[in-house]
């Protein structure tokens, strides 16, 4: 079937993107779902930084590629072999797809996924297909979902099926920004009723912790960005303090607020120095969890001696250390509940032909979660 779909033939062109178009809008055509494989439709698509760190060429992908890795849609047609969704089912995709049988996958670590991580570098879906065609060009696939199109043909192993009762553009959310963010804070973290954390770097991702802290029993927020605007809405989810990051006085500060430092400390940035500064505001005995994806060449260099001498943790969490069919679920229903108000994230919502619009708006950081909706 013919579709519409941006497609990014070349990484590092200059901002702004609306003038470069990195992203071009194209009519392609999409292959039938394989052995384990479905059809689905998009309803919606976030946009995320990860999408934006392969266009600027700090995430290397194979090109030519169809982007966008968070999204949720509607089954169409299912592949051979598929006997957990059917058609009208709605569903979530997962940047990571989980074979479910690897020695990660085996250990409750789907993030860690083998073969997914293999899938996903390659630019296939999990079993080494490519579903898109450009003429006689074959596209690549961004996470095994490449969501910024009208249809994609996706291994059933990224995807988790939710109910219908959930919008599907506040269900898209919940497949990275959420899933990576809560999931951090409720999964990797060592988070407690009573403890005090501190999150650096309050993107979509950075928020989604907070939101995830809060739920999980946190009695004491602190957001710390250099964006007044993205600091202003930390408040309005329920940061009891928020600080400039670019505060010299920072660290002395939230120490004497905290009595010492806080128990957590989160990091969202992907920048050494925001990882410098949430080691920094951890008390003797404090965890810091970093889910931030910084350069390739980034270092962050840890005083061996106070990590020894005040039993300091350092841990990475990615995708949220989740298991996506069992944590899915339980967040959507939180949100159902009202603990944990993904919707008000959302500051912008677009067509599929504004994408470049949207990364321009990401990339200065006008943006918390963009949201590109599909007739």
């Amino acid at each position: 079937m013919q579709i519409r779909a941006a497609v990014l033939d070349q990484m590092g062109l200059p901002a702004p993107f609306a003038k470069s178009q990195p992203l071009r809008i194209t009519t392609i055509e999409l292959g039938d779902p394989g052995p384990g494989e479905v059809l689905i439709k998009i309803a919606a698509a976030g946009i995320c930084h990860s999408d934006l760190s392969v266009i600027e060429g700090v995430r290397p992908r194979p090109l030519p590629m169809v982007i966008g890795h968070e999204a949720a849609g509607v089954v169409m047609a299912v592949g051979p072999y598929v006997d957990d969704l059917v058609v009208g089912d709605h569903v979530v995709t997962v940047f990571v797809a989980s074979c479910g049988h690897c020695v990660e996958c085996s250990g409750g670590r789907p993030a860690l996924c083998a073969p997914g991580a293999v899938a996903g570098v390659a630019g296939t879906l999990l079993r080494g297909d490519r579903r898109m065609h450009r003429g006689e060009q074959v596209l690549n696939h961004h996470s095994g979902i490449s969501a910024f199109a009208e249809y994609a043909v996706v291994s059933t192993r990224s995807l988790v099926r939710v109910a219908q009762d959930i919008p599907l553009e506040h269900a898209a959310l919940f497949g990275c920004a959420v899933l990576t963010g809560v999931g951090a804070a409720t999964n990797t973290a060592s988070i407690k009723l009573g403890s005090t954390v501190a999150i650096v770097g309050m993107g979509g991702v950075g928020l989604a912790a907070q939101l995830g802290a809060l739920a999980a029993g946190a009695s004491q927020v602190i957001a710390i960005d250099t964006n007044a605007e993205k600091l202003a809405m930390a408040k309005s989810l329920g940061a009891q303090h928020v600080f400039n990051a670019a505060d010299p006085d920072l660290v002395e500060a939230i120490r004497d607020l905290t009595g010492g430092g806080v128990d957590v400390a989160l990091e969202f940035a992907g920048a050494s120095a925001a990882l410098q500064t949430a080691w920094k505001v951890g008390k003797r005995g404090s965890e810091v969890v970093t889910a931030g994806l910084a350069r390739p060449d980034a270092t962050f260099e840890v005083p061996m001696v106070g990590l020894v001498a005040d039993e300091r943790t350092l841990r990475g969490s990615y995708m949220g250390s989740s298991v996506p069919s069992r944590d899915i679920p339980r967040y959507l229903e939180l949100f159902r509940l009202g603990r944990l108000p993904i919707d008000k994230l959302v500051t912008h919502r677009l067509t599929l032909d504004e994408i470049n619009v949207g990364m321009d708006r990401l990339r200065d950081g006008e943006a918390v979660r963009q949201i590109i909706t599909f007739d």
